[in-house]
């Protein structure tokens, strides 16, 4: 039985030519990286809007946009004192 699960296991390469080898490692290589590319897929960047932009967006006032980031109904993101919002999330 030990034999057996050896010969499964084992890999037998002296019928193919190193380019015929080289290709198929190639292709497998490819494959998993095209599936791991896929698991990964990374969103597209966010669009980042101004507080004039995000207000227009709502068709509300600015210091409504501000009373809303403070209750935390819509999020903000900012450096220093530069605020943002992402658009994604203003469609509530």
């Amino acid at each position: 039985m030990l034999e057996q699960e050896k010969m499964e296991k084992s890999i037998l390469l002296h019928c193919l030519s190193p380019e015929e080898f080289k290709s198929i490692v190639k292709e497998i290589i490819r494959a998993e990286f095209v599936a791991i590319k896929k698991e990964l897929a990374i969103k597209e960047y966010d669009v980042l809007l101004t507080r004039v932009e995000a207000s227009e967006l709502l068709k509300i006032n600015i210091s409504t946009l501000w009373h809303w980031t403070k209750k935390g109904r819509v999020k903000a993101y900012g450096t220093g004192n530069r605020v943002f919002y992402k658009q994604d999330e203003l469609y509530i």
